[in-house]
């Protein structure tokens, strides 16, 4: 028998070192304390009892025991968050230091299906009791949890959020510059359009410049929605421009916007957790308690 690591243990001890009797329904676990030479009984609740919290038992009836592990016949290692009731089902191995017990529990008469019937209406019972009971301090725990994530997040969010108005601010202007410049040249362009109409040439001159300009303008129009894939609309068009300049002033500034994105995410995750939790029917609080703390 090798441990998890793969070392041999140094002893492999019989089951007779380490039996299980049930008295009054409850199995008791009889082991060898290790370095106090006596032997120790443990009753087992195991219906709520944990292998992690037994073995924490082991530990600190014999403060010399440095390691306590439970393992399966095949060498898997048995997850401290199993209930020994499963555990008890089956043939094991526990490891106390660096001797391995073998131990075999034995085998409960099997219960009649009435009996069986009314032992899981009761644990059923014990079970919706336990969250009546529990249910307010689970949620007030809860609760701070959540707002000690809330104030997590906002405070890591805040620099970015500054960073962020400036760079808003910087992109804005630089595309309300731009669309004033389009206006410009448009009247630049309809005021050369005129002048040379009526006071350098005729209209019969200028016809014909003023349809390839018009189809000239269709042609860039068309060349928009190639590379876009979207219609020329102006509103549209100012927020891709806005976007362009967004990104690249972040690049210069460093500001991650994928790390933003995922905190704001993560906030409003944490908020809509916050608010369902502080409903009246889930906190099970009056509404003028749940208003105070607000």
């Amino acid at each position: 028998w090798r441990g998890q690591e793969g070392a041999p243990y140094s002893t492999l001890v019989p089951s007779d070192e380490v039996t299980i009797n049930y008295r009054h329904g409850l199995p008791v676990i009889t082991l060898m304390l290790p370095t106090r030479s006596e032997r120790c009984q443990f009753t087992v609740k195991p219906v709520v009892t944990t292998v992690g919290a037994f073995l924490q038992d082991v530990k600190r009836e014999d403060k010399g025991i440095e390691r306590a592990e439970v393992f399966a016949t095949d060498g898997s290692k048995v997850s401290d968050a199993t209930l020994m009731e499963v555990l008890l089902m089956n043939d094991f191995k526990l490891v106390i230091n660096n001797t391995a017990y073998s131990v075999s529990p034995p085998v409960k008469d099997k219960l009649s299906s009435e009996h069986a019937t009314e032992m899981e209406d009761i644990k059923s019972l014990v079970h919706r009791l336990f969250v009546a009971l529990h249910l307010e301090d689970h949620q007030i725990r809860k609760e701070r949890e959540l707002l000690q994530k809330l104030d997590h997040l906002k405070g890591e969010l805040l620099p970015l959020e500054q960073m962020k108005a400036r760079i808003v601010d910087s992109a804005d202007a630089k595309t309300s510059r731009l669309l004033w410049v389009g206006l410009a040249l448009m009247s630049t362009q309809g005021g050369a359009l005129a002048w040379l109409t009526w006071w350098v040439y005729s209209w019969d001159i200028m016809e014909p410049v003023t349809y390839f300009i018009t189809y000239g303008s269709a042609m860039a129009f068309y060349a928009y929605f190639v590379l876009t894939k979207q219609d020329f609309i102006y509103p549209h068009a100012k927020d891709r421009q806005f976007l362009h300049y967004f990104y690249r002033k972040s690049r210069k500034q460093r500001f991650n916007v994928e790390r933003y994105n995922k905190l704001k995410d993560d906030l409003a995750e944490a908020e809509e957790s916050l608010r369902r939790l502080r409903q009246p029917l889930h906190l099970r609080l009056p509404i003028q308690e749940i208003n105070d703390k607000d």
